[in-house]
């Protein structure tokens, strides 16, 4: 059985179970990195070119530790997963375009690399497309190829109806696919934050000092904008002159702009990685309409060099603050 690998980083926090899924059904081997640890981080920075954002620089830290496990690695170029109506063109990154190109000529010894093209704004048929090139790669016919699509995109809608119940991804996959995980106590929650930002930079416990667990022991509920459906980020859009032109960007400033609204939220924590370009505005803008609308706001800046303390200092100021606020709004 030939094997395929996935990095556990960037878009896998969104798409994951929809590849999984995609490639299982056509008879492959799914190989996942681990989570990110100093090793692989390492590797990341060693290899990749030095004004990268680090989310880039771990994904190929991530490349580096499949390249000699697997038959195949998987880096989509992702140009665009949706039409965005209304509100103008709107793509990834330009780091997302030329992922494939930057792993191939920095890291070195790699397996065939799948490295098909996504634009999904084109219209319905470009999914179909996308699993077709890919299918005629891997030598399947495009029967066994419709087959699995059709699986994988049942196992995305379960996905995406997990993450509405406000579980946060790591532990959606565990419920999906039947993995057993951490449970929580169901203890009452004195705080409930908002974190927004780039899943990546949200989910990625190495990276962001174990953020997501410091706000666990402290008893606050966390809500992302991964756990809001498209009709709901979408109604937000409407509240600004001007979307921006990067899909993770969006959906961090309309998840944002939701829970700002929210009496429910006591605050807002956004995650956001040094040096990078798209979310420095979005981080301003943020900061912008919180003040405006009166929402404790947090700006958590992440790069290779954050560590857990740093960030529990500024997280538990944060929350004593917020405390302090709704005990004296009593």
């Amino acid at each position: 059985m030939s094997k395929v690998g996935i990095p556990h980083t960037l878009a896998y926090f969104i798409y994951f179970p929809l590849w999984k899924t995609f490639f299982e059904e056509l008879g492959m081997e799914v190989v996942v990195s681990p989570p990110t640890t100093r090793a692989i981080l390492d590797w990341g920075v060693e290899t990749a070119v030095n004004d990268a954002c680090i989310p880039i620089k771990l994904y190929h830290g991530h490349v580096a530790f499949l390249r000699d496990k697997v038959d195949y690695i998987f880096i989509p170029r992702l140009v665009s997963v949706r039409k965005h109506g209304d509100f103008g063109t709107e793509t990834f990154c330009p780091k997302f375009l030329g992922l494939p190109d930057m792993v191939r000529l920095a890291v070195n010894d790699l397996p065939t690399m799948i490295d098909v093209r996504v634009d999904l704004k084109k219209g319905r048929s470009e999914l179909s497309n996308v699993a077709r090139h890919i299918g005629l790669q891997l030598g399947k016919s495009w029967k066994e190829v419709k087959r699995a699509q059709h699986k994988a995109l049942s196992v995305h809608s379960q996905y995406k109806k997990l993450l509405g119940q406000q579980i946060l991804p790591p532990r959606a996959m565990e419920i999906l696919f039947g993995e057993k995980g951490k449970e929580t106590m169901g203890e009452e929650q004195e705080l409930t934050i908002a974190v927004v930002g780039y899943p990546y930079a949200i989910y990625d416990h190495y990276i962001n000092g174990g953020l997501l667990d410091i706000l666990s022991r402290e008893k606050v509920g966390v809500l992302t904008q991964d756990m809001l459906s498209d009709r709901v980020l979408n109604r937000e859009a409407y509240k600004l002159p001007k979307s921006l032109f990067w899909y993770f960007s969006n959906r961090a400033v309309y998840g944002a702009l939701h829970f700002m609204d929210q009496q429910a939220v006591d605050g807002i924590i956004h995650v956001t990685a040094f040096a990078c370009g798209p979310d420095s505005i979005v981080d301003r803008l943020l900061e912008i309409e919180a003040r405006h609308r009166r929402m404790p706001y947090l700006s958590v800046v992440i790069d290779e060099h954050t560590g857990e303390a740093g960030v529990r200092t500024r997280v538990e100021a944060f929350m004593d603050m917020l405390r302090f606020r709704k005990e004296g709004q009593r």
